[in-house]
């Protein structure tokens, strides 16, 4: 990112985005009867995002977000009040039109981000992790959400890429960079596009089963290509052992 998009200090947007939070918080208490648990999650939420975006932006020595960052922040808020709505449809009722419309301005931003960086000459690796981990967890929360209905399994669909992550810790043969693929974007666009749908009850409950499993398994595919291809890349740079050449006299 360039200098010249740089207009504060980096704790003043990741400061900005916890305050728009507690805005959004106060407005769905009122709106829509956001519990206790609701406003716990909400928060810790709000806070690991505060402190993770102030960690990246001096990791990164950036001195502010940027037009494109500060609209994934934007989407970020708006996750966190669905995270709010999510715990608190375990104990109440949440108001359905409110849950979508969070949800539905937030997947309508997820291209706007990118747009935005590349206008302004803003992109940065920063800005493609934040915008990964916004999506990433949104997808988590709207499969929790929709468990209640259809069951656990529907959480493997939001924890799919939590357990690839955590999966790298023991071999970090999966963190090479892989080589891009439109078919990964389509598979990650169709479970928020599937899970939003469902969220919102468009479809009966037969489809809206089938519609999930076919989410699970086209991302089952994605993951399993992915992991295949890194290994075989492990399996080439890896040293052939050979024995010593005999020595001479």
């Amino acid at each position: 990112m360039s200098i010249g998009t740089m207009t504060a200090r980096p704790a003043r947007g990741p400061l900005a985005g916890l305050a728009a939070h507690l805005i959004l918080s106060v407005v769905l208490a009122v709106t829509a009867g956001v519990t206790a648990a609701g406003w716990l999650a909400g928060t810790a939420y709000a806070l690991i995002l505060y402190v993770a975006l102030r960690i990246g932006l001096e990791r990164a020595g950036m001195s502010a977000l940027g037009p494109a960052n500060t609209v994934t922040l934007g989407r970020a808020v708006l996750v966190g009040g669905v995270t709010a709505l999510v715990a608190t449809s375990f104990e109440r009722h949440v108001p359905l039109a409110v849950l979508v419309t969070l949800v539905g301005v937030a997947l309508a931003l997820d291209g706007v981000d990118g747009q935005v960086a590349r206008r302004t000459g803003s992109t940065s690796a920063l800005g493609a992790r934040f915008d990964m981990e916004i999506d990433a967890f949104l997808i988590l929360v709207l499969s929790v959400y929709v468990a209640g209905t259809f069951g656990w399994w529907t959480i493997t669909i939001g924890a799919f890429r939590y357990a690839f992550v955590a999966a790298s810790w023991v071999a970090p043969w999966l963190t090479a960079p892989l080589p891009p693929r439109f078919s990964r974007k389509v598979v990650a666009a169709q479970q928020g596009v599937v899970l939003v749908v469902v969220t919102a009850g468009l479809l009966p409950h037969t489809l809206s089963l089938v519609a999930l499993a076919v989410a699970l398994a086209s991302l089952t595919w994605s993951f399993g290509r992915d992991i295949g291809w890194l290994w075989q890349r492990q399996q080439t740079r890896q040293p052939v052992l050979t024995r010593p050449a005999p020595v001479r006299v």
